[in-house]
């Protein structure tokens, strides 16, 4: 009787390994494909990984650069041009003392924008 149950608890055993896959939260994998699905996204429209991070900080970093480096070689291989964002404006940028400036873009619309920026990190505006 006892060998009738040995291919049982073989099987058994050896489907273990997929258990953890189905008692899986599927938050934590629609997460992660989310994640990719940025890097994707982000690659597509021409942005580095970095601007890619800051701009999706909550989002895996090792996921976005799975996504980011994926679209990357299916564009190459596909030989697909990528596609220039348009209505979000790149992150601000900082300076050594990490005062928040203004983008160029910001400073080309507007033209106080740079007196701001001087004024913003401390410096004399030349515009009085």
């Amino acid at each position: 009787m006892s060998l009738r149950l040995l291919p049982l608890a073989l099987t058994l055993l050896l489907a273990g390994c997929d258990l953890q896959a189905l008692l899986a939260d599927p938050r934590v994998a629609q997460r992660e494909a989310d994640a990719k699905a940025i890097g994707s996204a982000c690659r597509h429209g021409l942005r580095s990984i970095e601007d890619c991070y800051a701009m999706n900080e909550k989002a895996s970093k090792a996921a976005v650069f799975t996504g980011w480096k994926d679209m990357d070689q299916y564009m190459r291989d596909n030989k697909i041009e990528g596609v220039a964002p348009t209505g979000i404006k790149p992150a601000s940028a900082t300076d050594a003392d990490g005062v928040i400036t203004e983008t160029k873009d910001a400073e080309a619309k507007d033209p106080k924008a740079k007196t701001k920026t001087a004024k913003a990190g401390g410096e004399k505006s030349s515009a009085h």
